[in-house]
């Protein structure tokens, strides 16, 4: 049985914390670093580690990427056009560095995981200075320090099928933060490459969870996302602590607002419900992936679950929960999917209503089961699903939205308005987008508002006093 999560020992913390204290004592080392991020919260939580390591090494962020002298890209590869983008970002800094000759650029994440990725960079991409996988993410330091020091491509891949604790993190936010509890997955979903580059599951100590959790309170964090491939089966091949009870003794800590994605319909337990229905800190919203509303294309997914069981989750929680905020994601043009299982799905979204949901066409990923199947959908025919799947969602999420209008919601404000410069958003309990007047001195507090209207996206709302009048 392999371990669920481990510290790095002496000796190895004593290597890596080596490898960063040469090289932040190095006259001609890099001054200033940008992460870009492509993909999960998952994948934004590793970029958090590298900026982390980064500054201990001495560099600094800088906050546009064509001023940074180490440019590093944290990659994903569940879907084709991710991928393609940031291959696509790496070439053009080749274009860069002829104005900036000394400009490192390096390449990690999930994208190098894939099978013949690593040869793809070595030949095609020389002129990347290191590339490294998720599983080796706690060697990064060192994977840096050999960049600087050797003439030829870094290039790491391997690594022990564990959980790495105790990485130093530059969270992006103060009063928000994400939390890991496991890595990998075991279901094989047959369109779904996580389970070859993530690897299988494990999950961290429970006890690890619960010190992080009770810093980031100590430290004046608001609200933490336990993050997972599929949160249900944390602790499961370990034998140790189950995903409810985890969340139960999480309550406890005394953060304000707890959240968590992804879940898997197969192993949403009434156990789990009822934590939820009961729990003092854990916000009333649940993201489960339906993928499709066809059983026989659930089926040729792998998906363990059809059509009634998922609906009876779906009773379950908003029979606990009131109100509950559900999302969800969908896939339209999966291998043989026919126009009348392609209705299926449109029904099912008309039927339970979602507050919003991520909607894709299928992108084939070479090694998983589905990319081999007979009857890929044409481009025109996926494209016209899919338009039609996301006239029928925003529909249904206005319709679904409305039931906030004249409630109170308390909102954890996020950042700036992107269209108003008077304008702050944020999200409310239900995991919606609130906008509310205000200004950069409200990002990071809890704001009580009356919700008023509607958007496409997000909700409209006034600020509340103290006293609960506008």
């Amino acid at each position: 049985m392999p371990e669920r999560s481990r510290k790095l020992n002496y000796r190895e913390l004593e290597e890596q914390q080596q490898y960063i204290e040469d090289i932040r004592t190095m006259a001609d080392r890099p001054q200033t670093y940008h992460v870009v991020t492509y993909g999960c919260q998952m994948n934004a939580h590793d970029s958090e580690k590298i900026a982390g390591m980064l500054q201990e090494m001495g560099l600094t962020e800088a906050k546009i990427r064509d001023e940074a002298d180490f440019v590093i890209f944290n990659t994903c590869c569940v879907r084709d056009n991710a991928e393609r983008r940031a291959l696509g970002n790496v070439t053009w800094l080749k274009e860069v560095r002829k104005h900036n000759p000394k400009l490192m650029i390096g390449v990690c994440g999930c994208m190098i995981q894939e099978p013949g990725m690593a040869e793809k960079i070595v030949k095609q991409y020389g002129f990347v200075d290191l590339a490294f996988g998720t599983a080796v993410l706690h060697r990064f330091p060192e994977f840096f320090w050999r960049a600087l020091h050797e003439e030829h491509v870094i290039v790491e891949t391997g690594g022990e099928d564990v959980i790495v604790e105790g990485m130093p993190a530059r969270r992006l936010r103060h009063d928000a933060a994400y939390i890991s509890i496991m890595q990998g997955c075991n279901n094989f979903c047959s369109f779904c490459i996580v389970p070859y580059v993530r690897g299988r599951e494990r999950s961290r100590d429970m006890k690890e969870i619960l010190s992080e959790a009770a810093f980031l309170h100590e430290n004046g964090c608001h609200e933490i996302m336990l993050l997972g491939q599929n949160v249900n089966s944390y602790g499961k091949n370990e034998k140790g602590s189950a995903f409810p009870e985890l969340l139960k003794a999480l309550d406890d800590v005394g953060i304000e607002r707890i959240r968590f994605m992804t879940s898997h319909p197969k192993d949403l337990s009434d156990e789990l419900i009822d934590v939820m229905a009961n729990a003092k800190h854990v916000l009333p919203q649940f993201h489960l992936p339906v993928q499709s509303g066809d059983d026989d294309i659930l089926r040729r997914m792998n998906r363990h679950y059809d059509r009634k069981h998922y609906l009876d989750r779906v009773q379950k929680l908003r029979s606990a929960i009131p109100g509950i905020g559900l999302t969800t994601d969908l896939i339209v043009a999966f291998p043989g999917e026919t126009e009348e299982q392609f209705e299926h799905t449109l029904s099912l979204v008309d039927e339970v209503g979602y507050d919003s949901a991520f909607t894709f066409i299928y992108s084939p990923r070479t090694g998983t089961a589905a990319a081999k199947m007979p009857d890929q959908i044409p481009p025109e025919v996926a494209s016209d699903r899919i338009q039609r799947l996301i006239a029928l969602q925003e529909k249904r999420q206005r319709e679904e939205m409305m039931r906030f209008v004249e409630t109170q919601e308390e909102v954890l404000i996020e950042g700036l308005s992107k269209r108003n410069a008077n304008e702050i958003s944020g999200r409310g309990k239900h995991g919606i987008s609130v906008t509310i007047s205000g200004s950069e001195n409200d990002i990071g507090k809890i704001i009580p508002v009356q919700i008023t209207g509607v958007k496409l996206n997000t909700l409209a709302g006034i600020r509340m006093d103290e006293s609960g009048c506008q």
